[in-house]
């Protein structure tokens, strides 16, 4: 039994510890796929999406979402912690067994692990062989090292989460919430300089690729969900890729090199996060986002703010087929992590998130007078 204890011990210990390594220190992505925290996040994530899942979209269960991210880390470091406690106990008890007057039950051994590992040391129950002693020592260091990397994560982690929301939220004000690619595309024209278009296209490829980086070497923050309901990084994703294959396909006024850099740096993204998550593509069946009323309509809002967009049905097809190449993959991200992909256009019953709060409707009515009025001039 000592030496089942003590083999059960040391692969736990050294699981434990080669599986927090490669979450909190190790700077890229694991391709292994027999993983304990894999297998951790996709579990305890299906069984969250399908309780809340039963729960009517909307700001309801984009609060009941919003906690898994957090307290999913919560309970890995939990389950770290007492995977690391019940090895160091069984290693410990292992130790004891047949040593003069001082063999430990292994309850005893479970405790002095504990109390050694937390650095507690009340000295109720203490090792007394060498080996034992040895023993409790790295389990006391080990132990201060393990709270010391949690505490340092956990701020790494959430200045990722920052830099990554800090660019969605500001689609507010350039696209609308939910951002559009449409919307952004008119706000642009409307303001009279669609060629600013370009260097927020230019900002936009550096975000996915710190994006790509940082939910590579962090996967956790991908169920991590943003500040507002109608915002999330897949919608902005969504929104970007949009707008890239609008200006690759059919308007001429912008230069396509920006546009196709952009959209290869997104799509990179989202081909890798689905392999992360193994996820398929979702079928594709060309008016999932953009149907032909919706398309009809598209060309209609270009025209009349004087986007130079080349209508007409090879336009349309060769749109279509442009979308075939990413909209599954976004469609299947969105629908594993339960969130909603915008369509091209705006709803006219939506207002942006900062023409809310007092006199908001009128904050927007003068703005939209003035961005137009000095356009014209």
């Amino acid at each position: 039994m000592s030496a089942l204890a003590l083999t059960i011990g040391i692969t736990l210990l050294l699981l434990v510890l080669q599986d927090a390594f490669e979450v909190m220190l190790l700077p890229r992505r694991v391709q292994r796929r027999l993983r304990f925290v894999r297998f951790y996040f996709r579990q305890s994530w299906q069984f969250t999406a399908s309780l809340v899942g039963r729960v009517p979209p909307g700001a309801r269960r984009e609060r009941l979402l919003s906690i898994y991210g957090p307290l999913s880390m919560v309970l890995l470091f939990a389950i770290w912690a007492v995977g690391l406690i019940v090895a160091g106990g069984l290693i410990e008890w292992s130790l004891h067994v047949g040593s003069a007057n001082h063999a430990l039950t292994l309850p005893d051994a479970l405790y002095l692990s504990g109390v050694t590992f937390f650095t507690i040391g009340y000295g109720d129950v203490a090792p007394h062989t060498t080996i034992a002693r040895i023993l409790a020592v790295a389990e006391g260091g080990m132990g201060l090292g393990f709270i010391a990397v949690v505490i340092s994560y956990l701020p790494v982690l959430y200045q990722l989460f920052a830099r990554r929301e800090a660019h969605v939220i500001l689609l507010d004000g350039r696209a609308g919430s939910p951002p559009t690619a449409g919307g952004m595309i008119l706000r642009h024209a409307r303001g009279g300089d669609l060629g600013q278009l370009d260097a927020v296209l230019r900002e936009w490829e550096t975000w996915g690729a710190e994006l790509l980086e940082s939910q590579l070497s962090y996967p956790m923050l991908a169920f991590y969900r943003s500040q507002h309901d109608n915002q999330s990084w897949v919608a902005a994703l969504a929104c970007i890729m949009d707008a890239c294959a609008l200006v690759l396909v059919g308007i001429e006024e912008m230069p396509p090199l920006q546009a196709r850099m952009t959209f290869t740096m997104a799509r990179q993204v989202i081909v890798q996060m689905a392999d992360s998550f193994a996820m398929e593509p979702e079928p594709f069946g060309g008016g999932d986002r953009l149907d032909a009323a919706g398309y009809a309509a598209l060309e209609q809002a270009f025209v009349a703010a004087g986007v130079s967009w080349q209508e007409g049905a090879r336009t349309r097809d060769t749109l279509a087929a442009l979308r075939a190449t990413y909209e599954p993959l976004l469609a299947g991200l969105a629908s594993f992590l339960l969130v909603p992909l915008p369509g091209f256009l705006p709803h006219s019953d939506r207002d942006d998130y900062w023409s809310g709060g007092h006199r908001g409707t009128l904050t927007r009515a003068l703005i939209e007078e003035l961005s137009q009025r000095r356009a014209a001039e």
